[in-house]
């Protein structure tokens, strides 16, 4: 797909209304005449307060794309498909280790197909697969619409330019190694040697379709883009900004350590990790780790003000976030169990395997995000009146009966995070289990073990961690991830296909659908709308 025009286009608009209101200013052409070639005369005129208002609005949208509502086709009734949290989360029912509600039967509970293991791979459904498709596809065409105007002659020195092109080619980066993970096998699963994507980079509707890459050439044009990235934000002295909704060296070094991990560059993903790591040494302790009732059996009251993944101010290890009433909020409306949308109220409930809960020891304090095997009870929705008894094994992770301006039933007035300090320990656990550094992977989840032991305990370990026995080190590294990312970003899903786990729900008590998923079948086909639009386009 070489452009998506839906959502597009808003950003040259905002330029132009910028340019409206201050044409007089700067002495700009009138809005409504001024084309590409003149933005690009502007661009080389030099003048530091045009080149700011130019490219400034363009820049200013990048991080957004992290966080990201309006994907092309889908409509916005359904916060599944329609947001990349939603995304997230369908991913996340595609799994072992989350269920969908309490009950069989509810086919029309949000993401019942994905939780069903139904075909939502298959290259004619325009909401299970397309919507990965497009969203991607929009990152990439905003992405290059910015970066059309800033080759290097006209970068040159200049540093907030720079830092410019600098997030267009992190989010370029982060769509592509999207588009990989979903719709091509696992790279060290066989999906090496397979086609990638289809690279372009610029941004022009008639431009001609382009033949998918191989995917080692897909790759590399992917680690090429965080390379030039870093050199452009160290060459404009952009470090590690307190602002974490910006894009900076975290953000790209988190990337560069996630398409390092797929890839099975173990040594360039520990130093992406570390570099992290050095400014983003603290984890969040027990007050600040999921929700928790400080109201009453009958009346509960979860406060998101104490939640660090629900208000980023109580959570250090933040690297990309957005505030209250930037950050999108379709996760808590799907995975809270108080929430009067798309979750609790309509028994849309989030739960988590109890295989994974009964492994999670006594005295990790991440047990507490779930209720165990009893129920919850009854709770009633304050929007109407309805009363749902809570069932097992729901979590807590996400839960929020308020906003953070202490208002019921506001879920919008919370914050999101999409980048943090534990999943990079994680990841460097990992490469270093993968590199054959078992020790190393070992005293890495060490740290993270000692972080989410319960106060008072003995700090958990590697060796002393119960159902750890036996277990190798790389083993330990899945375990705790599932754990510790459990319901985030849609990571069991893509962890399970780069590491060739099908799905496996036999032995569970409590999910309700115990279909199996291979890993063969964690591959999405190409959508068909875009099969019947590109001539070069080959199926997978």
């Amino acid at each position: 797909m070489r452009n998506i025009k839906n959502g597009v286009m808003g950003l040259l608009t905002l330029a132009v209304l910028l340019l409206s209101a201050c044409s007089k200013d700067l002495n700009v052409p009138p809005p409504n005449n001024i084309n590409d070639q003149q933005i690009k005369n502007l661009l080389a005129s030099g003048d530091t307060a045009k080149i700011k208002l130019i490219i400034g609005s363009m820049a200013n949208n990048m991080p957004l794309l992290f966080n990201f509502s309006g994907i092309f086709s889908q409509g916005s009734a359904d916060i599944s498909y329609y947001s990349n949290q939603g995304l997230a989360v369908m991913r996340s029912l595609e799994g072992n280790d989350m269920v969908l509600g309490d009950q069989a039967g509810l086919s029309t509970l949000a993401g019942s197909t994905e939780y069903d293991l139904g075909a939502f791979q298959s290259s004619t459904d325009n909401r299970l697969n397309a919507s990965y498709w497009y969203y991607a596809w929009q990152i990439i065409t905003q992405a290059n619409q910015m970066l059309n105007y800033l080759p290097n002659n006209v970068v040159a020195n200049n540093a907030f330019l720079e830092t410019a092109k600098a997030s267009g080619l992190v989010v370029r980066a982060y769509a592509y190694n999207f588009l990989m993970e979903n719709y091509q096998d696992a790279y060290l699963q066989g999906g090496k040697n397979k086609l990638g994507m289809p690279i372009y980079t610029t941004f022009n509707p008639n431009q001609p379709y382009q033949s998918r890459a191989s995917s080692a050439e897909t790759y590399a044009f992917i680690k090429n883009d965080i390379d030039s990235a870093i050199s452009l934000f160290t060459a404009a002295g952009v470090s590690f900004t307190p602002n974490t909704s910006d894009i900076d060296l975290g953000v790209a070094n988190f990337i560069l350590a996630r398409v390092s991990l797929v890839t099975g560059d173990w040594s360039t993903c520990v130093t992406a990790c570390n570099n992290i790591l050095a400014h983003y040494p603290d984890l969040m302790n027990q007050s600040e780790y999921g929700g928790r009732n400080t109201g009453t059996a009958l009346k509960p009251i979860f406060d998101p003000a104490t939640n660090g993944f629900l208000n980023n101010a109580v959570d250090p290890e933040v690297i990309l976030g957005f505030p209250v009433g930037v950050a999108k909020t379709a996760l808590v409306d799907l995975m809270d169990p108080f929430s009067g949308s798309y979750g609790g109220k309509l028994t849309a409930y989030k739960r988590i395997d109890d295989r994974l809960y009964n492994e999670i020891a006594d005295n990790d304090y991440r047990k507490d995000c779930f209720q165990g095997s009893a129920a919850f009870g009854n709770y009633t929705y304050p929007q109407d009146g309805t009363v749902n008894t809570l069932p097992s094994y729901i979590n807590f992770k996400f839960a929020s009966t308020q906003g953070l301006d202490g208002v019921p039933l506001h879920s919008d007035q919370t914050t999101c995070v999409y980048m943090r300090a534990s999943e990079v320990l994680l990841m460097k656990a990992e490469a270093q289990a993968q590199s054959g550094d078992g020790a190393g992977a070992e005293a890495t989840l060490n740290i993270l073990l000692a972080a989410r032991t319960r106060s008072g305990d003995a700090p958990l370990t590697c060796a002393t961690y119960p159902s750890m026995t036996g277990m190798a080190p790389l083993q330990m590294v899945q375990f705790q991830t599932r754990i510790e990312m459990w319901g985030e970003n849609g990571l069991e899903f893509y962890n399970n296909k780069r590491w060739n786990i099908p799905v496996n729900r036999n032995g569970s008590t409590d999910h309700i659908n115990l279909n199996t998923l291979q890993v063969s079948g964690m591959t999405l086909q190409i959508p068909e709308n875009e099969m019947n639009t590109n001539p070069k386009m080959v199926q997978n």
